[in-house]
């Protein structure tokens, strides 16, 4: 056993709902060098989330810091879990998380819960099944044009302070940043690697986030404050590369409303996180050491009064837009709901704790041939 003392909850999204869909960065969650992964295989609602967080408990208990890939739909659940100091790795392996073996049998281990299913009363509600599945998608569908709705309208109001900015001033602001964040480090001739995750998602519950967990444990912030388009994601961005060419290994998150910018980041070996405080994500600092930079400074008075009412009208329906993506999520779920009870109802889960049992076992026992070899 590594510890008496409980070890520290990380909790991300590997993928996340989005204007384009269900977007995903499951291929950054396991490592090449893993020594253990396991991948769930089986219908909703069988008990996949319960046995991950069996493992992770277990381990956590043990004093090993344990990551949470989070479920970007149902809140409460999780798709995986990670213990970075076993390179062990339990997952979710169904749609839309699909990670695929490259080392079968050798690294990765299939495991199919479908086995202790009653499946020949389950066939008796296929038809049920079926019906409720292609109103789920129909339903995700909708909510993901309320999203690209959301995003066109977010690109507007972010565009009406783009107008205003200062580029320079906030140029200024970057370079005195970049200054402050690498005094001290140097270019490397091997680049830094990437990690690219979800800190939050849009969720059938509303908008969550978990970057208390993220964030919190290093120990500098620096916390980026301003309206849509002031230039946060900008500074984010322009901070990671410089880490990058610093050698540094990154961790990048995205924002679900853009997949394809960057919100936060991490650099680990610096102890130092970069984080945007913007709705639904608003950050204050956590010890006296973080700093907040606020962007607005960066924007001119005299032009972005031109565009209050714009502004106003954007932010209203930018939120109403966003409520009806959450809305039909929120119906999505409750469809989906249906299917895991059949399931449930169907599934051995007496046959799934004697499994867990099992799994639980190897994990031991790889626990202990870790510790020994580097006792």
């Amino acid at each position: 056993m590594q510890s008496q003392s409980r070890g520290r909850v990380k909790k991300v999204f590997p993928g996340a709902n989005t204007p384009e869909g269900f977007f995903s960065f499951y291929e950054y969650v396991v490592k090449p060098d893993a020594n253990m992964i396991m991948i769930i295989k089986g219908g909703p609602g069988i008990g996949k989330s319960t046995l991950i967080k069996r493992i992770g408990t277990a381990l956590l208990d043990m004093g090993y810091d344990v990551e949470y890939a989070c479920c970007s739909q149902d809140a409460a659940s999780y798709d995986g879990v990670i213990v970075p100091k076993l390179g062990l790795a339990l997952f979710d392996g169904t749609p839309p998380h699909i990670l695929e073996p490259r080392f079968p049998g050798v690294v990765e281990h299939i495991i199919n819960l479908g086995d202790f299913l009653n499946k020949k009363r389950l066939r008796l509600s296929k038809q049920e099944i079926v019906e409720t599945q292609k109103e789920v998608s129909i339903l995700f569908e909708r909510a993901y044009r309320y999203l690209r709705e959301a995003r066109i309208i977010h690109d507007d109001w972010e565009a009406c302070y783009f107008q205003a900015l200062n580029l320079g001033y906030l140029n200024r602001m970057a370079e005195e940043l970049s200054h402050e964040m690498f005094h001290g480090t140097v270019t490397s001739p091997n680049p830094g690697k990437p990690t690219h995750l979800f800190a939050s998602a849009i969720t059938s519950s509303g908008p969550i986030h978990h970057l208390e967990t993220v964030i919190g444990p290093v120990s500098r912030r620096y916390i980026l404050k301003g309206e849509p388009g002031t230039g946060k994601s900008t500074i984010v961005k322009r901070m990671a590369d410089t880490a990058l060419f610093h050698g540094f290994a990154v961790e990048f998150y995205h924002c679900p409303l853009d997949p394809r910018k960057v919100e936060h980041i991490v650099i680990p070996e610096l102890g130092i996180a970069l984080a945007s405080s913007s709705w639904p994500h608003l950050l204050d600092p956590i010890t006296d050491l973080d700093r907040v930079i606020e962007t607005h400074p960066a924007v001119e008075n005299k032009i972005i009064t031109k565009y209050d009412s714009v502004i106003t009208c954007s932010e209203q329906r930018f939120l109403q837009a966003m409520a009806r993506a959450i809305e039909f999520l929120n119906k999505a779920r409750q469809e989906y709901d249906k299917i895991q009870a059949i399931y449930s109802e169907n599934m051995d889960f007496q046959a799934v704790e004697r499994l867990g049992d099992g799994i639980l076992g190897e994990v031991l026992e790889l626990e202990r041939k870790i510790r020994e070899a580097t006792a």
